[in-house]
Formats: structure tokens, sequence, C-alpha cells
């Protein structure tokens, strides 16, 4: 099927000693983004690196420097969130988008847990709840449920039941990331969206990345045929770049190639390969791909470590010579 929404994924990398200037960068990616007509533009999660830590607040200044582009998380581990507090902060920034937030989440306990718990939840370390249940508190304080058993004025004061600002439609683009069967049915079942990358979980009888990525898509749409799905790779078009540039893109590709095809670590993370090439070659690698067959929206990562100016190489090429390639038009 052809391709109806181009999107990309960035970290927000920026140096510990002057930050300002990576989060620029970012947010000047976005705008152009924008200008080239993406659909989208997400922002990927980092707690306690050098990545951007607050897509949310990222994602407020954004708003205020765009004015068609989706803006989305891709994706907040919600254990280190307070799903009320959270409910709020994205309504909030929903509405000075004017409707334009896709909020991407995901559950299971923080990366390093152990080393960050005794500041993170001092507390209740060891009763919090990492499951399902997490997301489903949030989707009940963004849907506008009861949160507080109070509401009225108390003096000059007006309190809610719920939280406040409510955005009404942000319910239907709220995304889960996942890797497994078991996250796609829970998605489904539980009305959210669906975000697949380029990381998924080996099963008792596959370690083949498409096979198993093309299964959660369906299982996923067994479950909630009109919701949406979104897909994600790692892919670095050349068609504008210097030979600087594709040196070191196809370094970068055969790299992080070492991991492909093998189950790492104690959940069997299987990577996807990471496609270098002209967006002739990448789009007919995609073509070929049958999980990607099945989608009408991808959010296409952008390397981590790359410099500025390679990003703006990528995008423009991604939206003026491998988006049209998949059959996409630009906004």
């Amino acid at each position: 099927m052809p391709l109806r929404k181009l999107g990309f994924l960035t970290i927000g990398l920026f140096d510990e000693a002057d930050p300002r200037p990576g989060h620029e960068s970012t947010l000047e990616i976005i705008q152009l983004g924008e200008r080239l007509g993406f659909s989208s533009a997400w922002v990927r999660h980092r707690h306690l690196q050098f990545g951007i830590s607050s897509p949310v607040a990222l994602l407020a200044a954004a708003t205020q420097r765009t004015s068609r582009i989706q803006l989305g998380t891709a994706v907040i581990p919600l254990g280190w969130e307070n799903p009320l507090r959270l409910a709020e902060d994205l309504a909030t920034v929903d509405v000075l988008s004017g409707g334009r937030l896709n909020p991407g989440v995901s559950v299971g306990p923080p990366m390093h847990y152990d080393d960050v718990k005794d500041a993170l939840y001092p507390d209740t370390q060891d009763v919090e709840d990492f499951s399902y249940g997490r997301v489903q508190r949030l989707l009940d304080a963004v849907r506008g449920e009861k949160v507080s058993t109070f509401s009225g004025a108390e003096g000059i004061e007006e309190f809610s039941a719920r939280v406040q600002p409510h955005s009404p439609d942000l319910i239907n683009r709220m995304w889960y990331g996942g890797g497994s069967a078991r996250s796609a049915r829970w998605a489904g079942e539980n009305g959210m969206n669906f975000l697949t990358s380029n990381v998924v979980a080996a099963t008792e009888t596959s370690t083949d990345f498409d096979e198993i990525q093309l299964g959660l898509i369906r299982t996923y749409r067994e479950h909630r045929p009109q919701g949406r799905v979104s897909h994600g790779f790692v892919v670095i078009p050349t068609d504008s770049a210097t030979a600087d540039q594709r040196a070191r893109y196809e370094e970068y590709a055969a790299r992080r190639a070492t991991r492909f095809g093998k189950p790492f670590g104690p959940r069997g993370l299987l990577f996807a390969r990471d496609i270098v090439g002209t967006s002739a070659q990448i789009a007919e690698q995609l073509h070929a791909n049958p999980a990607f067959r099945e989608v009408e929206e991808v959010a296409f990562a952008l390397p981590f470590t790359f410099r500025h100016e390679d990003y703006v190489q990528i995008l423009t090429d991604m939206a003026t010579a491998l988006g049209p390639a998949l059959g996409w038009q630009p906004s």
C-alpha cells in the first residue's frame, strides 16, 4: 500500500557542558521537517543521558515554532512518570499545539532501576506498579475520568475532579510502543495506536526479525482493525550526500550490523539492520519487507551521533526522494 504519513524520530543529542545548542538543533530539525512537508516529528526519551530527557517540554517549545506537523514521543517510559501529572503535561502541550500531539508510551521498570530507585521512589520503590496498569491510569486521566473526589468552589478558587486542561481528542492519539505480541495485543484491546520499531523480542520459535514484526502488526490489527500502526527503521538516504558523509554513514551502519540476527540481553531483543543507500535502493528493500507493506505510516529514526548538517541532508532526501518513491506526497 502507498505510504500516507512520513515521519522522523530524533534523540536530540547535546553537549553536557553546553546543552542549549543541542536542544536548539533538535527544534530546528523539527522546523525543517515541517518546511519539507513531513507528516510528523517524534522525539525519543533519554533519562540520565545526553539526549532529550523531557520530550514533552521540548515539544511544548516546538508547538510555538510550527503550525502543522504532528509532534510525538517515541516513547515515554512510564516507569519514570506519575500518570496523573503526565496527563496534565500532555493535555497542556496538546492545547498549545492545536491538537497535534501524539504521545507514545511504554511500561516496565526504569532502566538501571537498582541504581536510581532511591532517588526516584525513595519510599515506594518496592510497591510501584510498572505493569500495563500504569498506562491505564494515564489513559483514564487523559480521557477525562475523575482523579479527585472533590470539585467545585472553595472560597474564590474553582476545582475540577478531572485533569485540566482537558483535550477531548487526545485520547485518540495515544500510542503504545511495543516489541512483543503481548504488547501488540494489549494496545489493540485498550484502544491505543501501535508503534513498532527497529527492536522486537525474539519468540520461542523465531529469531527472524521481519517475521516477528509482521506478526506483531497482525496481532494488533486482530484486536483493533481501525487502529493506526506506525513502523520505524533507521534508513539513511545518500542521494545528495557528500563522499565524506556516505563513508561515515556506511561505517556507522557496519558497526551496528554486528548485533543483527542475534537475540540480545535477558529479553532476547532483536535489532533490524540499518539501511544505507540511495532512495531508490532503500525503497526497493522496504517494498520487499512484508511488515513494511502492512503499514501506511512510518517514523524513520535518525542515527544518534550524526552532525546537524547530516540530519539536514538526510531529511531533505527523505522528503524529496525516498518518500515519493514509497508513494508519499508532502503535506
